[in-house]
């Protein structure tokens, strides 16, 4: 096994490189589809069709944009946790994922990128929806931890064999700094996910934003003192951003 790290729109993409197959830990961005291709057919030398099952951490764009595309065009599949409903749904739930779509290019404007297609379906229909501690399909060396807290349905993705944890976005890096994602929607359960974390045996976080690495029990238990005490909300960010603007 081999993992590689590319640099997406807005992400962290890993792909996992076996000598006959795939695995995509995350469905990332529509934008990142032509990036995932280029990687695979040019730098690997393997054909596309080797790549077989991309994992759905959560819905946000950058983590299903491009498992929604991948699965419209291309013979793999997808497997995300299972979790009664869609995030997505109903009126709220559309007006949120337009509100997600936002902030995504929102953050791609902070990173210079060009401006691109993001869109995708806020409903995704996938193979495997796997509960709390199955293996994944085809790739039974990784385990899939339910660690929700920043949306209802957050997965982890954990290879006990060489102690690395894809952990998405329940923990960011910005300028070398460990801090919560946004939005959180349940802070009780953010914070006992990640005490979870800190009884794994875990010596390589691979963090979707920022750079992974070694993250000590302190670190961790430092962050669960970070997170607010109510969810964050839409309406505090926009709040936030316009005081900053017109400081």
């Amino acid at each position: 096994m081999k993992i590689h790290q590319l640099e997406g729109y807005i992400q962290n993409i890993f792909l996992v490189e076996y000598p006959e197959k795939l695995l995509l830990l995350d469905g990332c961005s529509r934008a990142d589809v032509s990036i995932l291709k280029r990687f695979i057919i040019e730098q690997l030398g393997r054909p596309f069709e080797q790549l077989k099952l991309v994992m759905v951490t959560h819905m946000h764009p950058d983590h299903a944009g491009g498992a929604s595309y991948l699965q419209k065009h291309y013979p793999l599949e997808l497997a995300t946790g299972d979790v009664a409903g869609e995030w997505y749904q109903g009126f709220r739930g559309r007006v949120m994922h337009l509100m997600d779509l936002g902030l995504a290019y929102y953050v791609g404007q902070r990173h210079q990128r060009e401006r691109v297609n993001l869109w995708y379906s806020p409903l995704l229909s996938t193979k495997y929806r796997l509960k709390d501690g199955e293996l994944l399909p085809g790739f039974s060396d990784w385990q899939v931890l339910f660690t929700p807290g920043h949306t209802d349905r957050d997965l982890s993705l954990y290879h006990p064999e060489t102690q690395t944890l894809y952990v998405a976005d329940t923990i960011l890096r910005v300028k070398q700094k460990l801090i919560c994602p946004f939005p959180i929607s349940q802070p009780a359960d953010y914070r006992a996910s990640l005490e979870r974390y800190r009884q794994l045996a875990v010596s390589n976080y691979l963090l979707a934003h920022g750079e992974g690495g070694e993250i000590s029990s302190d670190e961790l238990l430092a962050l669960q003192l970070l997170c607010p005490a109510k969810p964050t909300r839409y309406k505090q960010f926009l709040g936030d951003l316009i005081r900053k603007k017109f400081a």
